[in-house]
């Protein structure tokens, strides 16, 4: 397929070109992986790089790096090598003749260590960059030390802030090892921040005055901010939230919960179910709100099984309504594991799929799934399923707004012809309340920092130009 650059991702490609160490804050269906990637083909062209490693969450590094070389044109000669699988696939994977190599981010402790603690690219693409925003992770510890040596870097992402502007230090720190938001996160903490703090841990952290203009400040000559809404035309996102009652008994059940952190089980066979945090209660309450509660503790893998009782159906019920009345198919997003097994249960004649691989992938934009099912966090980055469907219905929220503004662009993205449907499933007077208000907020201040970043390029732009 022939390439022809929109004026924003000519914009995008010579920022990179422009750029040995920058951001590039493109938000969701502004072809950020074509654009890099066509700048990775010139700088390859120029000599200015020979080996470029691209670190991915998982499902974008196991396909959509690959699959997106293979279809343009001007990329087809790129090869690709996805470096994943078991430790003898991803060394043999790094042995490989290629220009590009693709891994996740699961992957970067065990790639420095095997590299000795230096990356041996000329160049590195760190897609989704707030996969490194915790500065305690082992993952920004690793990739802190591979990147010491490597010439350009370009970190990717269109949710820069999703918890706020304390986000910001370690993804920057990625890019210019402190130069513009100091060398330690103490100290762009207590620069620009005032904090409370328990036992040495924080516990809330809030901007001081000027602080947001003066970090924004420092950025804009290293970050590019493209908004979709200035740059596409998109068909509407709409947001509704389904409020619901989960009935009179439930509801008395639920707030003795709350206050009693225990919950007697409706069989006496299988005694009861205690919360012994505020966290542990917090998600317990969680599942309540969904309809159903593990008996004990939650299954840790993706394949494990835990008992659980159910509590009421009102979200089932509910999203019977949505799905009888979207005409189409329709995306849900599911929290926990009971949540999918009882909407598989309950909607078993529609065949509903869990999304797992591309072939899933490849079904639904055909149109073959009618119910498809998907964690956010197995969805939530670099797939195009826009052509699938216009429906979407969080189960649950969740608190990562990252993940639901990421999982809600699958379908709101470039080639969607239908105006996009979200619907949240809330409960009344729970902890559903909470999630939306913190999705909410949050998705607020994020926009508002987009906005500044990238009417600041603006006003450049046309200063430059004059």
């Amino acid at each position: 397929m022939r390439f022809t650059p929109h004026p924003y991702q000519r914009r995008a490609i010579d920022w990179v070109l422009g750029h040995r160490r920058c951001l590039l804050f493109l938000d969701m269906g502004l072809g950020k992986t074509v654009s890099t990637l066509t700048a990775v083909s010139r700088l390859l062209d120029y000599g200015e790089a020979a080996r470029v490693l691209v670190v991915a969450p998982k499902k974008v590094a196991e396909s959509t790096w690959s699959s997106e070389a293979a279809k343009w044109d001007h990329l087809s000669h790129l090869r690709v090598s996805v470096v994943m699988g078991t430790a003898a696939q991803r060394r043999k994977a790094l042995g490989a003749e290629a220009e590009v190599y693709v891994t996740s981010r699961d992957q970067v402790v065990w790639l420095v260590n095997e590299s000795k603690g230096r990356l041996p690219f000329d160049m590195v693409v760190l897609d989704e960059l707030t996969s490194f925003k915790n500065p305690q992770s082992q993952r920004f510890k690793a990739l802190r030390k591979g990147l010491s040596g490597v010439e350009r870097v370009v970190g990717l992402t269109g949710t820069p802030t999703p918890n706020g502007l304390p986000d910001l230090w370690a993804q920057v720190y990625c890019i210019d090892s402190g130069e513009r938001l100091e060398k330690f996160v103490t100290r762009f903490r207590e620069r620009w921040f005032k904090t409370v703090e328990r036992n040495n841990v924080t516990i809330k952290i809030w901007p001081k005055p000027g602080a947001e203009e003066e970090i924004l400040g420092l950025l804009s000559d290293i970050a590019l901010t493209m908004r979709a809404e200035d740059y596409l035309e998109l068909p509407p996102l709409v947001e509704e939230t389904f409020f619901l009652s989960m009935g009179e008994g439930a509801e008395k059940r639920y707030e003795g919960f709350r206050r009693e952190r225990v919950m007697e089980l409706e069989r006496d066979d299988r005694g009861v179910i205690t919360a012994d945090s505020a966290a542990a209660l917090l998600n317990k309450l969680s599942q309540f709100a969904n309809g159903a509660v593990y008996e004990e503790a939650e299954p840790s893998g993706a394949g494990g099984a835990a008992p659980f009782v159910e509590v009421h159906a009102a979200k089932l019920e509910a999203l019977e309504e949505i799905v009888e009345g979207a005409g189409s198919p329709v995306l849900v997003f599911y929290q926990y594991q009971h949540d999918r097994e009882r909407i598989l249960k309950r909607f078993a004649k529609l065949k509903p799929r869990v999304y797992g691989d591309a072939r899933d992938l490849e079904d639904w934009n055909a149109g073959k799934i009618a119910l498809l099912l998907a964690h956010p966090s197995a969805t939530a980055f670099g797939l195009n399923m826009q052509s699938g469907g216009h429906t979407i219905v969080w189960f649950s929220t969740g608190w990562n707004l990252e993940l639901y503004q990421q999982a809600n662009a699958r379908l709101h993205r470039q080639g969607q012809r239908m105006p996009v449907v979200v619907w949240r499933l809330c409960c009344r007077d729970t902890v559903d309340e909470r999630m939306l208000e913190a999705i909410d907020g949050k998705g607020s201040y994020q926009g508002s920092v987009l906005r500044r970043l990238a009417e600041g390029e603006i006003r450049k732009s046309e200063h430059q130009n004059n």
